[in-house]
């Protein structure tokens, strides 16, 4: 059966590029974030069109009119939510069920508030994504449009690393670049060699 593991991290720790690291390797990553996007332009679009007029134009969801329609406003974020986390799971589990038929040994769960959101129980072991505080500031404060109180706004929607750091099975480090970031992977990689998945099989008997 597919081992499933979960990889998670806060904003800016090197997530997507840890992710990366993984595709090299042959394997499988389901990106929730990247089904996040699809969605908004595509199966989300119509819902959220009609929760939060104002936000779709050429047929698509507009996101930084989302983000301002959402952004500090938890009410409006838990009904966002309500709409676009089942379409993501179900995408999720046609992925995990296309790994399974394949034979694939391992699959990753990309997903940045897996701790967040319970979504570890569908995985059989957590995989955490870190760096110092200030080396994450630094690299989210330089992305185009981000501001302290944006920064702010977000990890406050996340669980501190710290806690993060005790549920997780493994932690991969980028704050001593890709190179070793690499390695790290290969050596998680060799862990779970023919482990098999006890996630997977409850998925099979859903």
């Amino acid at each position: 059966m597919t081992f499933i593991l979960g990889l998670t991290g806060s904003i800016g720790m090197g997530k997507s590029t840890t992710s990366a690291l993984f595709r090299e390797r042959g394997i499988p990553v389901h990106d929730a974030d990247a089904t996040v996007h699809d969605l908004y332009r595509g199966r989300a679009v119509a819902p959220i069109g009609e929760a939060f007029p104002g936000v779709v134009a050429n047929g698509m969801v507009d996101r930084p009119r989302l983000s301002a329609a959402v952004l500090g406003k938890p009410d409006s974020l838990r009904r966002l939510e309500a709409i676009i986390h089942p379409l993501v799971r179900e995408e999720e589990e046609s992925f995990l069920h296309r790994c399974q038929a394949a034979g694939a040994g391992l699959a990753v769960l990309d997903v940045p508030l897996l701790l967040e959101t319970g979504a570890e129980g569908r995985c059989d072991a957590v995989l955490l994504v870190s760096a110092p505080a200030a080396i994450q500031r630094e690299r989210v404060l330089a992305r185009p449009g981000m501001t302290e109180e944006k920064l702010d706004a977000i990890l406050t929607r996340q669980m501190p690393d710290a806690q993060k750091r005790r549920r997780a099975h493994f932690i991969v480090d980028t704050s001593r670049g890709v190179l070793a970031a690499r390695r790290q992977v290969g050596s998680i990689l060799s862990v779970l060699a023919g482990r098999p998945g006890r996630a997977a099989r409850r998925l099979s008997d859903a």
